[in-house]
């Protein structure tokens, strides 16, 4: 049987977060209608393509899994494959996403709070706060570490219904290497669509034409987004504190006395 989620709700707007499933939600619906990708109708749903779900501690590839830190070399498992060079095999999305979040630590109608230790050899935690408001769900994440440091990025990984139209106007974009990885460099905004990162300020804007959520804006306090609007049936929308790969550019630093947080709001 598959896990059964909880459900916040406030009015006509309900939304689910699956705690086994990387503390994601699996759906927002207002006035009965989804604004995310459903769940898939398996017991074990593929992780990377579905709901909204948070990254940390780092968001998006790390080359090859592998990047330096304090002059030591660390190596991350491989969980994604862009195709059978051993360079185009990375270490995805952080160490969350799909994973059983089993400590809970607040729940009511419109509220749900948990944490999760990173397994890794640096320690420190994740904690995910999600907020629902009758027009808006608003998600804060935080990393945080009692010992020692380590490089840290984080962010979320909505996967919207495809909208008619995004209204996105970013300042500037990330050059990719012939591995599809941002080399650090900035350029100008090529036209879509987009798998790509960009440094911007403005929320983000998804038009549906006839729906009762004609508009939905993705706001926050990231500079950085990536937008991934190839496929035909959805638009992901990732607001994250620093680009893919970043733990091999420049990243976060997470400390005993500088935690990492960021927050997200969808609105409608």
């Amino acid at each position: 049987m598959p896990p059964q989620p909880a459900t916040l709700h406030v009015g006509d707007v309900t939304v689910t977060v699956f705690a086994e499933f990387g503390a994601r939600l699996g759906q927002i619906t207002v006035a009965n209608q989804p604004l995310l990708v459903d769940v898939p109708p398996l017991d074990r749903p593929h992780p990377l393509t579905w709901g909204c779900y948070p990254m940390a501690p780092w968001v998006g590839r790390i080359r090859s899994g592998r990047f330096a830190f304090a002059g030591v070399e660390h190596r991350l498992p491989i969980n994604h494959r862009d195709g059978d060079s051993p360079q185009r095999s990375h270490a995805i999305h952080g160490l969350v996403y799909d994973r059983n979040w089993p400590a809970v630590d607040a729940v009511s109608d419109t509220s749900w709070t948990a944490t999760r230790d990173l397994d890794w050899s640096f320690g420190g935690s994740v904690t995910q706060a999600i907020a629902l408001f009758d027009d808006r769900v608003e998600l804060t994440l935080t990393v945080e570490t009692s010992v020692g440091e380590f490089p840290s990025e984080v962010g979320w990984h909505p996967w919207f219904r495809k909208p008619d139209r995004l209204e996105f106007s970013p300042a500037s974009m990330y050059a990719r290497d012939e591995f599809g990885l941002p080399t650090g460099v900035l350029v100008d905004p090529t036209d879509g669509p987009w798998d790509d990162c960009f440094l911007a300020g403005e929320p983000v804007e998804l038009h549906y034409e006839r729906s009762i959520a004609p508009v939905i804006r993705i706001w926050s306090d990231c500079d950085h987004w990536v937008v991934y609007d190839e496929p035909a049936d959805a638009t992901c929308v990732e607001p994250q504190s620093g680009p893919p790969d970043a733990f091999n550019l420049e990243p976060h630093v997470v400390t005993p006395t500088a935690p990492l947080t960021r927050m997200m709001t969808i609105a409608w």
